[in-house]
């Protein structure tokens, strides 16, 4: 029996649905309140049998806060997938996030060497990963993260994340860490990266020339079961198809979308400006801002990220970009209004 935690997030049902697909028994931790209709949705868009899949997931309310739902959870399991986590930028999430993210982690690896787990595949991220030093230009797994640079909370988060799954390993856990660039699938268009297609979508007119690294969501997935079955242990892995420049992101989405995309370039100080008048919005109209100091500054940075040691490790090839885009737009609910 394989655990996995997030379920119902986009990593979550994306991998739920392989590792049913493959014939394996699943129990999926959830919180009391989620809704896991956008998984069997997500399983939609792979197959008609998607109802017969959902199914057979076994389904357990918990919470990663709480350490006895997570004993519970993991009664009778050999193999624990850790998806879940909050992804924010906002400063009044930084505490829960540390909180889900962090504690989260340590009550889960804490309870997986209680009940003697096979073996653990953690979802951290390349915000886990420093910056490379002068004179190379791309991050790879053994970069160093600093604490003397600048990290936003969610950086931070991941960081202290991964240093719980190695006090885990030291403490006889096997396990590998996943580090994804910016994860690109269907299924959940209302949060994380996925609101790239709904800002294109929604006329996005701007754009920038930052660059940083993009995986598919099938990617991942597919990268962490084969990590799983291999005997490859105690070792972290990016997960990145390649370097792209938010402007060939924006136009490649419009392009699938059928729509014009962003033709008017942002600069630095545009971008400075919008997210202050963002947070202004917030503190008197009340309404979430869309845009934060921690989005402005990154949309114009230049990050490169090296896949050499998946690629050697397991013969690893990643869907192109493009292809993923493209195949993320056939599910995009506003393609039908956008066109009408």
């Amino acid at each position: 029996m394989i655990l996995v935690t997030g379920g119902t997030g986009l990593i979550g049902s994306h991998l739920l649905f392989n590792l049913l697909s493959k014939g394996k028994k699943v129990r999926a931790l959830k919180r009391a309140n989620s809704s896991i209709e956008l998984v069997r949705t997500t399983f939609s868009y792979y197959t008609d049998n998607q109802n017969d899949l959902f199914d057979k997931i076994e389904w357990i309310d918990g919470d990663m806060l709480d350490i006895f739902s997570l004993k519970d959870a993991l009664a009778g399991i050999k193999e624990v997938y850790h998806c879940a986590a909050l992804v924010s930028f906002r400063k009044e999430d930084k505490k829960n996030m540390l909180d889900i993210n962090v504690e989260g982690t340590r009550n889960l690896i804490n309870a997986c060497l209680d009940a003697t787990i096979r073996k653990f595949c953690m979802v951290s991220s390349v915000a886990a990963l420093g910056s490379p030093e002068e004179g190379e230009n791309t991050t790879t797994e053994n970069t160093a993260w600093s604490p003397e640079e600048k990290h936003s909370s969610y950086s931070v988060s991941k960081f202290k994340s991964e240093l719980e799954v190695w006090r885990g390993i030291e403490e006889g856990l096997d396990a590998v860490i996943v580090n994804p660039s910016i994860i690109l699938g269907p299924g959940q268009w209302e949060k994380g990266s996925s609101q790239l297609f709904n800002a294109v979508g929604n006329g996005l007119k701007y754009y920038t020339k930052g660059v940083t690294g993009y995986v598919d969501v099938r990617d991942v997935s597919r990268a962490m079961i084969e990590l799983m079955e291999s005997n490859i242990v105690n070792e972290r892995f990016i997960l990145n198809s390649e370097d792209c420049s938010f402007e060939f992101i924006f136009k490649t989405i419009a392009k699938y979308i059928g729509i014009e995309g962003p033709t008017k370039y942002a600069t630095r100080k545009m971008t400075e400006i919008a997210w202050r008048l963002a947070y202004l919005k917030k503190i008197f109209l009340f309404k979430s801002a869309g845009l934060t100091k921690e989005n402005a500054q990154s949309a114009h940075n230049i990050h490169n990220y090296s896949n050499q040691k998946i690629k050697e490790a397991l013969n690893f090839e990643f869907i192109p970009i493009e292809k993923s885009i493209k195949d993320t737009v056939q599910h995009y609910p506003m393609k039908a209004k956008v066109k009408r």
